[in-house]
């Protein structure tokens, strides 16, 4: 392990891949591994593992094919693959129960793990995640992936084209941190695999969305934060209440904010979900 200005990162074993993470925090009360989005790696929720952190032990990893995890020369990004890469980090931090907190395509994740391994999950959130996507997003998030080139001249030029301030520091060094220079130019560190998926959405071939989420949900027995940004693409308003019908348990929330809510209002986010977790005596 080394020791980062605000974190321990590590990288473990998982399948045909390492997967990296972020440990944040010391022991204490029940540990949290945070999964982010499919334009996200974990650099960006440094912010949010930081303030839950204060009082147990955060790890926030890179998927599989993103920021610093390896790319599975398979190309296998299935969704049992994805969760196991979760359930391998517990194993590796010795973690025999977690709360699984998940953003964007990271919440189906966690969604599927708590699903499929209940016995490993202490509780389960979902940022901006619900098993039904607004169609405004899926389409914005769509042409961004799928129209990405292989390869970008500058740092600058990748900024540009996914409508960020190249003149913006803090911004800059998260780019710069996502970004791999090579003799061709700067690689974004996401496979292209996923840019490949989106290219044959675009094309009339989209990839069938998982149609046991809905029903997971709504059999879930731990407890469950399902949070929307008030101005989320990604998440309807009316999908609140589907939520609420289908898992009449859960605690739905609404943060100020975009899809983005690490980025946008990391501290409103994670007290959200630190009053969840105190009244969960989690």
């Amino acid at each position: 392990m080394i020791v980062d200005q605000q974190a321990v990162t590590g990288r473990v074993t998982s399948g045909d891949v390492e997967i990296f993470y972020r440990k944040f925090g010391k022991p204490g009360h029940a540990p949290i591994v945070i999964v982010h989005g499919l334009s996200f790696f974990s650099y960006d929720w440094t912010k949010v593992a930081t303030l839950l952190a204060q009082n147990r032990e955060v790890a926030a990893i890179d998927m599989r094919g993103f920021g610093d995890s390896g790319w599975s020369p398979a190309r296998d990004y299935k969704l049992e693959t994805l969760s196991n890469d979760v359930i391998a980090v517990l194993d590796a931090l010795g973690w025999d129960k977690a709360i699984l907190m998940g953003h964007s395509f990271g919440g189906r994740v966690c969604l599927a793990t708590a699903g499929w391994k209940p016995e490993r999950t202490a509780a389960l959130v979902l940022v901006d995640f619900a098993p039904d996507l607004a169609a405004a997003g899926r389409k914005h998030v769509a042409e961004r992936i799928g129209r990405q080139p292989d390869v970008f001249a500058s740092v600058d030029e990748a900024m540009t084209y996914h409508h960020d301030d190249p003149n913006n520091p803090a911004r800059r060094a998260r780019w710069e941190a996502f970004l791999t220079r090579t003799d061709q130019g700067y690689v974004l560190k996401r496979d292209l695999h996923h840019r490949d998926n989106f290219k044959r959405a675009l094309e009339g071939n989209p990839s069938p969305a998982p149609q046991f989420l809905w029903p997971m949900l709504g059999a879930l027995t731990m407890p469950t934060l399902v949070i929307r940004g008030s101005s989320s693409d990604m998440f309807a308003a009316e999908t609140m209440d589907k939520v609420r019908t289908t898992q009449p348990a859960a605690t739905v929330a609404e943060v100020n904010g975009s899809h983005d809510l690490a980025g946008d209002n990391p501290s409103e986010l994670a007290g959200t979900v630190g009053d969840f977790l105190a009244k969960a005596n989690l």
